[in-house]
């Protein structure tokens, strides 16, 4: 089978680039650029949509705005999408409208798109055309939310605190003066605090608008730390809800619930693996999940939800 990689001179795109090269089925055959702005590559050629026609999926590492008419090229083309931009995470285009700044570039298409959360949404993601990859910061904190969500565990009506922490590469390849090594090195701090645009991303996949989402940057390249506080029903421990994630993820290669100490980066540096960590704290249950951003919260699950989408065994290219 083949591939195209559209932005493939971006962090998540050479990401991509690196796993497909391992994959026993899967030829990274077309990596592009963007667009036409976008840095040159060795190996990487210009933005051309005609060679849609040719691959079973288009991966679209591209910003906000751009990837929605790229897609719809690709699926006119007969090819299956898997989108690492926001253009698609969000089914409301209001939503989308007021966390992006535009109108949505194509509501026609937001029904067809399938969230892909890989271990929540394995059976829609399944045989999809149009897969809205979900964005880093929301994969680190569903992935220890929701299954306490779903056994009904938090407090109804009591604030669910998602303190995050994220390495300098979530911000992309563009340099800034925000992400320039002069500001990170030896600094950390909490940035966009209320008005983050990964916020209504986690408040839809959560069901709920009582998760409080505060984002830092850590003086690091890659991962996504997560400490999520939680305010527990009467009678439930941390231990109760390390049943339930031990339950809920048993089968799952790629997320580990740990007993024997909380998680932390190096764990999952490279990896497409989510580690979850539980403890008691003042009353509240504590959640701590990790991810390397650039392979579970970006690269390695868009190669997750196209292995799944066409009908590849799940874990190909990520061992």
């Amino acid at each position: 089978m083949k591939a195209a990689i559209v932005g493939a001179t971006g962090y998540a795109g050479q990401e991509l680039c690196g796993l497909l090269a391992t994959h026993p089925v899967l030829e990274p055959t077309f990596p592009m650029r963007g667009r036409a702005d976008s840095p040159a590559a060795d190996g990487v050629g210009a933005l051309d949509t005609a060679r849609f026609a040719e691959v079973d999926v288009v991966f679209l590492c591209t910003p906000h705005g751009a990837a929605a008419p790229l897609a719809r090229a690709a699926l006119d083309s007969g090819a299956k999408v898997v989108d690492l931009s926001a253009d698609f995470r969000l089914k409301d285009p209001a939503a989308y409208e007021a966390a992006y700044g535009g109108p949505h570039p194509a509501p026609d298409l937001l029904d067809a798109a399938v969230y892909g959360l890989s271990e929540h949404a394995r059976g829609q993601v399944a045989g999809a055309q149009l897969i809205a990859n979900p964005g880093c910061y929301p994969t680190a904190v569903l992935l220890g939310l929701l299954p306490a969500l779903e056994g009904q565990l938090v407090e109804h009506g009591t604030p669910i605190i998602a303190d995050c922490k994220s390495g300098v590469s979530g911000a992309g390849v563009a340099p800034s003066l925000t992400t320039h090594y002069g500001n990170v090195a030896e600094n950390f701090a909490a940035y966009k605090v209320g008005e983050h645009r990964h916020a209504p991303e986690i408040h839809q996949g959560a069901g709920t608008e009582q998760v409080v989402f505060v984002p830092h940057l850590l003086p690091c390249f890659r991962g996504i730390l997560a400490t999520l506080y939680l305010t527990p029903i009467a009678g439930v421990n941390a231990g109760h809800v390390r049943e339930v994630l031990e339950a809920r993820y048993r089968d799952e290669p790629f997320v580990t619930v740990r007993s024997d100490r909380m998680p932390n980066l190096h764990d999952v540096d490279l990896t497409n693996q989510c580690h979850l960590g539980v403890a008691d704290a003042y009353g509240q249950i504590v959640v701590v999940s990790v991810i390397d951003n650039l392979v579970k919260g970006a690269a390695g699950q868009a190669l997750q939800n196209a292995n799944l989408a066409l009908g590849l065994e799940e874990g190909l290219g990520l061992a």
